[in-house]
């Protein structure tokens, strides 16, 4: 089976665990007879520098001409200044945009022998398995903006339709789990949140009936996320939220560089990526963890490419790999890390073994 994978390395650390994740495709394709045509592009600061677009349109073509987008991070302190008018992060904000990537699935699943380096206490950890699913195209972050010196303003604007799409698709994953979903808002003072909890309630009580729906505000989420992390499930909630309660979560497993993502669209075209950022500060040393990296491979193969059989293998194989104590520096002692290519070499090495 053939598959077209626009490779979007970016910067910082992005070129480094791509680089991995590429080490990881080909031994997909090597063991289940698979080919992946890889086309790189350029997006965030090196666009820029490169293009003068953090979405050139080449890369925007390139995207739209691909099965599945496969991304790295995007940003760094040399592109940082806030008067700037062109910023990295655009370009990824527009790309979700132009393809309609509406819904980010984040999973949270923690690894017993991982979590002692949470921050959380370990007897709330085991067990956690989550989705957090984040309606990415709406909201504040592409809602009408004002700036100036002494005023600005960002306008959050949601319509019944993007509200069901989204809860559409987390009631779906619900089903498909326990059967328990979670609709996080601040209807007690937001409008928007008025209409989500309304539009969400209709949409499960007339084609989800049976789901078991609980609507929590925000600010009860983030202390419930932290105190109770087992207790959820499937999460639904709107852009800003989503961002800020899944970067929270990130904490729960023990570290940032484990977690991946899914921005997916209503064609099955997605884009996969770790949820951590471009660590300027690690950039270029090699110690970068690629794990969340890798397992948004995972991602892109069972959503993207209908290869659920090799991603049930490739996640097999990290949940080995971090068994045997195959860690990098935010993981393990100096003296026993790895590096960000020797990790993915033993993901490789085991994968061989599927």
């Amino acid at each position: 089976m053939k598959s077209v994978i626009c490779v979007l390395p970016g910067d910082g650390i992005g070129p480094e665990i791509i680089d991995v994740a590429v080490d990881v495709l080909a031994t997909i394709g090597k063991v289940y007879s698979h080919e992946f045509e890889l086309n790189y592009a350029d997006i965030g600061g090196i666009a820029i520098d490169n293009f003068g677009d953090p979405l050139p349109p080449a890369t925007l073509a390139a995207c739209k001409a691909c099965d599945a987008m496969l991304l790295g991070a995007v940003g760094g302190p040399k592109w940082s200044d806030p008067k700037a008018t062109i910023r990295p992060e655009q370009g990824l904000l527009r790309l979700r945009a132009e393809m309609g990537l509406f819904a980010n699935l984040r999973p949270v699943k923690t690894h017993p022998d991982i979590i002692k380096h949470s921050p959380l206490r370990e007897d709330r950890l085991h067990g956690v398995n989550m989705m957090i699913v984040r309606e990415l195209t709406g909201g504040i972050y592409f809602g009408d903006r004002v700036e100036s010196e002494t005023q600005a303003s960002d306008v959050c604007t949601y319509s019944d339709t993007e509200v069901q799409r989204i809860v559409r698709v987390a009631a779906r994953l619900a089903v498909s789990r326990s059967g328990r979903l979670v609709s996080v808002d601040k209807a007690n003072v937001l409008a928007t949140s008025r209409l989500w909890r309304a539009v969400t309630t209709q949409v499960i009580e007339n084609e989800f009936p049976q789901i078991t729906l609980e609507h929590v505000l925000v600010d009860a989420a983030a202390m419930h996320l932290l105190q109770r992390p087992k207790d959820f499930d499937v999460m639904v909630t709107e852009n800003l939220f989503g961002d800020i309660l899944s970067d929270e979560a990130s904490v729960i497993p023990g570290s940032i560089g484990l977690l991946p993502s899914a921005s997916i669209n209503d064609g099955g075209v997605g884009l996969y990526e770790p949820i951590h950022g471009s660590a300027p500060d690690i950039a270029g040393q090699g110690i970068a963890n690629p794990y969340g990296t890798l397992a948004s491979v995972a991602m892109m193969l069972r959503h993207s490419l209908s290869m659920s059989a090799e991603a049930d293998a490739l996640e097999a194989a990290i949940y080995w790999c971090l068994s045997q104590g195959f860690l990098t520096i935010d993981l393990a002692d100096e003296n026993a890390a790895l590096s960000t290519r020797e990790v993915g070499a033993k993901v490789c090495a085991t994968l061989s073994y599927y």
